[in-house]
Order: structure tokens, then C-alpha cells, then sequence
């Protein structure tokens, strides 16, 4: 048995919890003596059968396992109480060495939410940020889609399996992030969600992060628990502004009433993390239809219909100046289909 096999077998054991796990790799020294210090009964090899079983499934999926013995467990999450002994990962496991931003919010969010968030996240990630969150409806998903949008580094904090796409409308989502980003969780390959995996997720998040920023969340809240742990573990937390008879807004703006960093533009989020915004280039354009196409959408973002409308242009030459300002990067086509400037 090597050092990952112990781990998750003596995770698995009933009454080892992840503050109990820690005692006993302290006691004994790593994972593995810990194992073998043990007396094996049935509660022992019904984890050894469980710990098998996941890795099995691990490799089915193409995740990698690691310990907190690992080199490339991330370090963050070792000030937590209960880290996790175990986590399960899909892609890029760079990103776990950047620096790392949280953008976390409501499942229901506004559009006046969603386009903050698509704001705040692909600046920062095209500025060098790793942006965490946890592959929710609403601001979560704009979070991540941005950041792939941006061709920047985003992690999916799972409270599924690894392999487990939660929302199922969310399979094209996970797929993408598991090829360009990183899928990150501690249950086991498989296991579908419960009422407790959302607040475990939530604080690998704010630990995973050296700030947390708050956009839309109601009072009761996942995003406010992550902002709670990210406190509590002495990390940065920022909140967008929201209106004040908005519900979505309701718990943000009492982080910002109790201390939490406004962030009032897209400037004082980069700013929050200590890098530089990217320098936006005032594209060249080659033909007139390229210049109606920006012009256009000077007004915000639209879908290749509207953009056509706008821009007053044929649809086949709407589309070919799209096509050349894409490739210059002067804007990025969603995939969502919407188009924006960069």
C-alpha cells in the first residue's frame, strides 16, 4: 500500500474525520504508519474496499488523488482545521500554485450580477489570476466562463464527485474546465451531492483563495459562508455594491456595512490582489465593417443577430468582421454566443 492508498483508506475509516486524520499522520508520521499502526478489523477493510473502489474510479476519469503528504497539495489549504485529507483533481494542476481569487454569489442572480461578474473575472484572469469558485448556477458560472473566455486559469470546486457534472446543465461547463482549468473536490469519485458537501466545498474555496469577493448574495447564503471561512482564516474579503431593495443584494451589502473592501470598479479588484490591469490596445481596423462591428459594441454586448442590426451591416460581412477583430484580439465571442469587446 502506498502513502496516497493509506491516506484514503484511513480517511474512510468511520470516526476519522479530517481533524482526527491530522492527529493521527501527526502522531505517527505519515499516513502510511498511521495505517499500520492500526488493528485491522471490518470497519478497516470496509475503507481499504472504499479506498480501492475510489481509486479505481479516479483512474476511469482521469483524476489524480492526492494527500496532504503530496508535493502538490496546495499549502492554503493546511491552515484550515479540518483540510481535507484527500482530494481528487481533473486538469491543470498549475493552477493550484497561482494566485487565486474567489468570486462567489447567488444561483439567482441578476443581469446586473452576471455582468459584474463576467467584468470582474476576466480582467483579473487575463491580468494572471486563478479564479475559484464552485461551478454554481448564476455568478459561479459566469466566473468560470469568463475566465476560459479570457483564456486565463479557473479551479471548479466540486461538492460532487470530480467526475459528477452538478447542475447536469452544467456538463459542457465541467468538461471545458477539466481541459483548460482544474476540477477540484474531497468526495469520493461518484458520490453525488448532500446537504452537507456545499459548506465543506465552500470553505476549500476561501482557503484556496487569497481573496474572496461577494457578488449578489441574499443573507442566507452559500457565498456568505465561504466569506465567513475566508475571514476567519485572516484572507481579504470584497463585496460588489448591490441596490438596497434588491434580495440578491441583501447579504453583499452587509459585508460592505461590516468592513468587508468595497470594490466600486473593476480597477480596485486588481488592485485587491496586487497586479496591474491589462492594457486594453485601441484595435486596427481593416475594412469599415470592422469599425461598425466595434462601434456597435461600444453599447455592451450582443448575440450575432442584434450585432448584425446594430452594426447596419450584411449578415456574411457582420460575421466576417467579427471573424478578423476575434482573431486580433479586440473582442472575445462568448460561448454562451454573446460578443464583447476585450
Amino acid at each position: 500500500m502506498n502513502t496516497v492508498q493509506a491516506a484514503l483508506a484511513l480517511s474512510l475509516v468511520p470516526g476519522v474525520g479530517p481533524a482526527a486524520y491530522r492527529e493521527l499522520v501527526e502522531r505517527y508520521g505519515s499516513a502510511k504508519a498511521a495505517w499500520c499502526a492500526r488493528p485491522i478489523g471490518m470497519a478497516e477493510r470496509d475503507a481499504r474496499r472504499l479506498a480501492d473502489g475510489a481509486a479505481l474510479r479516479a483512474t476511469a476519469c482521469g483524476a489524480v488523488v492526492i494527500s496532504q503528504e503530496d508535493a502538490t497539495y496546495p499549502a492554503p489549504l493546511l491552515e484550515l482545521t479540518a483540510a481535507p485529507p484527500v482530494l481528487f483533481a481533473i486538469g491543470d494542476l498549475t493552477a493550484l500554485s497561482g494566485l487565486c481569487v474567489a468570486i462567489v454569489g447567488t444561483r439567482s442572480a441578476t443581469g446586473y450580477g452576471e455582468r459584474m461578474t463576467r467584468e470582474l473575472a476576466g480582467v483579473l484572469a487575463r491580468a494572471g489570476a486563478t479564479i475559484v469558485s464552485g461551478m454554481a448556477r448564476g455568478i459561479d458560472a459566469a466566473a468560470h466562463w469568463a475566465a476560459l473566455e479570457a483564456g486565463g486559469k479557473t479551479i471548479a470546486v466540486l461538492g460532487t464527485g470530480v467526475d459528477i457534472a452538478y447542475p447536469a446543465a452544467h456538463r459542457e461547463l465541467h468538461r471545458l474546465i477539466a481541459e483548460r482549468g482544474l476540477l477540484l473536490s474531497e468526495e469520493l469519485p461518484g458520490d453525488r451531492a448532500n446537504s452537507g458537501s456545499f459548506p465543506k466545498r465552500n470553505r476549500v474555496i476561501a482557503a484556496l483563495a487569497r481573496a474572496t469577493i461577494v457578488v449578489e448574495a441574499p443573507v442566507k447564503s452559500g457565498a456568505l459562508i465561504t466569506a465567513n471561512h475566508a475571514l476567519e482564516l485572516g484572507r481579504t474579503v470584497a463585496a460588489v455594491p448591490g441596490a438596497i431593495d434588491s434580495p440578491q443584494s441583501a447579504g453583499s451589502n452587509e459585508l460592505l456595512r461590516d468592513g468587508a473592501v468595497l470594490i466600486a470598479s473593476v480597477a480596485d479588484a486588481v488592485a485587491l490582489v496586487g497586479l496591474t490591469r491589462p492594457v486594453r490596445r485601441e484595435p486596427h481596423f481593416g475594412t469599415g465593417a470592422e469599425s461598425a462591428v466595434w462601434a456597435a459594441l461600444s453599447h455592451g454586448a450582443s448575440d450575432i443577430e442584434s450585432l448584425t442590426s446594430r452594426a447596419a451591416l450584411p449578415a456574411r460581412e457582420c460575421l466576417a468582421a467579427v471573424t478578423a477583430l476575434e482573431l486580433s484580439g479586440a473582442i472575445e465571442c462568448a460561448l454562451t454566443g454573446e460578443i464583447r469587446r476585450r
